[in-house]
C-alpha cells in the first residue's frame, strides 16, 4: 500500500419514502450503476471541505444551488481499499425546498422507494450505506463511518469526545 487516495462525494435527495438516484452513464468509477443524484471527485481546493465539493457537484450535475436544498447534512463516510488506493466517500443527504423536475447531464434520474433500494446495482460502499440509511440512518441524525470489506460494511456512529 503506497498511500494513494481517491476522495469522492455524493448527494442523496429524499422525499417522503423515496430517494433520488442517478443511473450513471460514462463514469470512470461507477458506470452503469445507481449512485446519488450528484457527486464526483474532489478538486484540489476542496480537499478539506466535502460540503463545497457536494455543492459544486449539485450545481454542475443538477443545476441546484445551496438555497434549493433543505437540511443538507453529511451523514456517512466510507472507506474502501480498491486497486491499491483508499477510496473515501462522503455521503450527504438533503431534500428539495420546492418540488421540481430535475435532469442530470451524467445519466438518468429516478425516484426509488426505500423499499426497493436493495434491488439497485450500485458500487458496494454506496449500496451498504444506502441500506443502512433505509433501516437506521433515516430515523436519526448521526454521522456514521464505515469500513467496506468483502463481507459488507461495518458502520459505527462518529461522536466527538475530549482527549
Amino acid at each position: 500500500m503506497d498511500g494513494k487516495l481517491r476522495n469522492m462525494t455524493s448527494l442523496y435527495l429524499v422525499k417522503a419514502d423515496e430517494v433520488l438516484c442517478l443511473y450513471r452513464i460514462g463514469s470512470r468509477v461507477a458506470d452503469q450503476r445507481y449512485v446519488g443524484s450528484a457527486g464526483g471527485h474532489f478538486e484540489e481546493k476542496e480537499l478539506s471541505d466535502a460540503r463545497a465539493c457536494v455543492l459544486r457537484e449539485a450545481r454542475e450535475e443538477l443545476g441546484l444551488l445551496e438555497q434549493d436544498l433543505q437540511d443538507l447534512k453529511l451523514r456517512y463516510i466510507t472507506y474502501r481499499l480498491k486497486n491499491g488506493e483508499i477510496r473515501q466517500n462522503y455521503y450527504f443527504f438533503a431534500s428539495l425546498k420546492e418540488s421540481r423536475p430535475l435532469v442530470s447531464n451524467e445519466g438518468e434520474l429516478r425516484w426509488v422507494p426505500f423499499s426497493q433500494t436493495h434491488t439497485l446495482h450500485m458500487p458496494v460502499s454506496a449500496y451498504h450505506m444506502l441500506q443502512h440509511y433505509v433501516k437506521t440512518g433515516r430515523f436519526d441524525s448521526i454521522l456514521y463511518a464505515g469500513i467496506t470489506e468483502e463481507t459488507g460494511t461495518n458502520f459505527v456512529p462518529m461522536t466527538e469526545f475530549e482527549d
